[in-house]
């Protein structure tokens, strides 16, 4: 299996100060692919491409990063994103669906910090799924088949090492990134 590598990432930069956004594409792009849309209808084309951070501006014309958020969800648009804001966060970003979120201005650190945590996350749950779901297999194997049938399986017990390895590699990414409960798929 293995991480993504950070090449492998696409960073969208949703962003309608230049400067900004010059310097977030401009850190970002040593490590990652960088995309960039500078206002909230470029990002819906641009989203429809492989995308697996979003960095949206909250506070932009014509259309704010909080409609972008929720066409995003109302689209099931599959991406982690962190929302960027000049302003504190209120109480409405309660029931928002974000994964993140920076108060600017933002540090070269904070930032890559930022995307490298919320693309191992993303990783993170895909592993998650799959092992979700091999578990699931081997759950009805054990219920319908015997336990003699099983250990003389070869298949089976190429699905329980799979999900050893699996377990192994959920536990090793868990450490390593330090995300929380919350972060993590339930």
């Amino acid at each position: 299996m293995g991480e993504k590598e950070p090449a492998d990432t696409t960073v969208l930069v949703v962003e309608d100060e230049d400067h900004v956004a010059d310097l977030f594409v401009t850190v970002l792009s040593t490590q990652y692919v960088v995309m960039r849309a500078e206002n909230g209808r470029e990002a819906m084309e641009l989203v429809e491409e492989p995308v697996d951070v979003v960095l949206l501006d909250r506070r932009m014309p014509e259309m704010t990063g909080d409609e972008v958020l929720e066409q995003f969800e109302a689209n099931d648009i599959d991406c982690r994103v962190a929302m960027v804001s000049g302003v504190d966060p209120d109480m409405e970003v309660i029931d928002m669906g974000f994964d993140d979120y920076l108060v600017k201005p933002v540090d070269n650190a904070t930032l890559l910090e930022t995307v490298e945590r919320l693309a191992a996350l993303d990783e993170y749950e895909t592993i998650y799924q799959k092992l979700s779901s091999k578990r699931v297999k081997k759950n009805v194997l054990e219920v319908e088949k015997s336990p003699t049938e099983l250990k003389e399986s070869e298949e089976f017990q190429r699905l329980t090492d799979e999900i050893a390895e699996l377990e192994t590699e959920l536990d090793e990414m868990q450490e390593e990134k330090e995300f929380t409960d919350k972060q993590l798929p339930s």
